[in-house]
């Protein structure tokens, strides 16, 4: 039966303009990271990504290495746009990057416009599409000159097989020099991608204040710790201290870091939600973050998430008790 989206898929979502930009973006999107390879039957992807849409996240995240195998993630993605959304294609944002491992040899990684442009090519292959919407470089090189990176992402907006660019995993100091070469160059960055959660709070010692002042977007994508950050990890980590399997680190579950993962649920029970939500309303507080990337390994936990954005949003006073509760909680995902 051909699939047709939800007629209510705009009427829950909300959608927050990225940076300076003509872009607006939902505040969850949908990760194929993980979950979208070999590793998921193609009823099951189909199911989420078409569940996603009618929810309406409208942004799909992809990159060349994501699977398991390296660009399944995209060849399946490319299978499912292809039967049910193409339809949609004009409503979409989907996004690639290039930078980490993919195939053998000098120029199957990092930053050289070799590397970028070859492997556009390859995942535009994959997934059948034309162009990709937001094309990101997925991590810093510290060996290609930066200028040759951003030309490279720069031809390929002018070449028409990206409409915007992006980065991920750059610091202040190198996301600084690459938005000022980007826009010397006419092709301004849309959107930082970075690793972002309660966990893992880099980003706000810089990163943060230099996307606010060049009017750049961020997407978090980790917004849940890795599944640190969802209900049965306290379950998970009382079971590891109870029965050792070597898959988490002593300090992960040491008495005081459970403690403060129940005083995070306990936050969360209050405000009627599961960790999870919680998790996301912080990432999202102020909207000095545009949009949280979710992962998902079925339909409930996308619905789950988009949930969280019915929720009043945190008071002072919660961001100050949840401060406290970080405070010394560390990062230690499987």
């Amino acid at each position: 039966m051909p699939y047709t989206a939800s007629s209510e898929r705009y009427s829950e979502m909300n959608y927050v303009r990225s940076g300076k930009s003509g872009i607006k973006l939902p505040q969850i999107a949908l990760g194929l990271w993980q979950n979208f390879g070999d590793n998921r039957t193609m009823d099951v992807q189909t199911e989420m990504i078409l569940r996603a849409f009618d929810l309406g996240i409208n942004h799909f995240d992809l990159a060349n290495n994501y699977g398991p195998p390296p660009g399944s993630a995209e060849e399946n993605f490319g299978v499912i746009y292809k039967k049910h959304l193409r339809p949609y294609r004009d409503e979409l944002l989907i996004s690639s990057k290039a930078g980490y491992h993919m195939w053998e040899g000098p120029y199957g990684e990092w930053g050289s416009r070799k590397n970028l442009i070859a492997s556009l090519d390859q995942s535009l292959s994959r997934m059948g599409l034309e162009y990709v919407d937001i094309f990101y470089h997925h991590r810093p090189d510290p060996e290609t000159p930066l200028e040759e990176t951003m030309a490279a992402l720069d031809h390929i907006v002018r070449q028409g097989k990206a409409l915007y660019v992006g980065l991920s995993n750059y610091n202040a100091e190198q996301t600084q020099e690459a938005v000022t070469i980007l826009r010397r160059l006419g092709t301004p960055c849309l959107v930082h991608q970075p690793n972002y959660s309660m966990l893992n709070r880099w980003i706000e010692g810089g990163l943060q204040d230099v996307l606010d002042e060049q009017g750049v977007g961020s997407i978090a994508f980790c917004p849940l710790g890795r599944g640190q950050l969802t209900n049965k990890y306290v379950e998970k980590i009382i079971a590891e201290r109870a029965n050792p399997t070597g898959n988490l680190k002593v300090e992960a579950y040491t008495d005081e870091r459970i403690a403060k993962f129940e005083a995070l649920q306990a936050v969360a029970e209050r405000r009627g939600q599961t960790i999870s939500q919680l998790s996301l309303n912080w990432i999202l507080r102020g909207n000095r973050v545009t949009s949280a990337l979710i992962g998902a390994s079925r339909v409930s936990q996308i619905e789950e998430n988009v949930a969280a954005l019915k929720a009043p949003e945190l008071t002072t006073e919660e961001l100050n008790e949840i401060d406290r509760i970080l405070e010394g909680i560390g990062n230690y995902p499987w």
